[in-house]
């Protein structure tokens, strides 16, 4: 049985479900965002927590999707008009990194 989330697994979740459509951040913006733990805690908490928000919108700094969850990720990056790079398997983090505004 899974725990229920720490305070440091809900800040994580709760900035997850603000990254707008069409928008990513990887692990360590959103640590950085969240002003704690690094990308490998964040990667933690989205494995065990990470089912009911968002998660294809938390990627590799590289734009890769979750391991094991590509398809899936990509299916949602369609839907949402995501900008991938041209190679079509990984997202344009120039142009799809969220900000954190607005």
């Amino acid at each position: 049985m899974f725990s229920e989330p720490d305070e440091y697994a809900e800040m994580v979740l709760d900035a997850v479900e603000r990254i707008p459509p069409g928008r990513v951040l990887s692990y360590g913006d959103l640590a950085e965002l969240v002003g704690q733990g690094g990308p490998r805690q964040v990667g933690r908490v989205m494995s065990l927590y990470g089912g009911g928000v968002p998660w294809w919108r938390v990627i590799r700094a590289d734009g890769s999707p979750p391991s094991g969850h590509e398809v899936r990720a990509h299916e949602e990056y369609r839907a949402e008009g995501t900008p991938l790079r041209p190679d079509g398997r990984r997202v344009d983090m120039a142009r799809a990194r969220w900000t954190g505004a607005g």
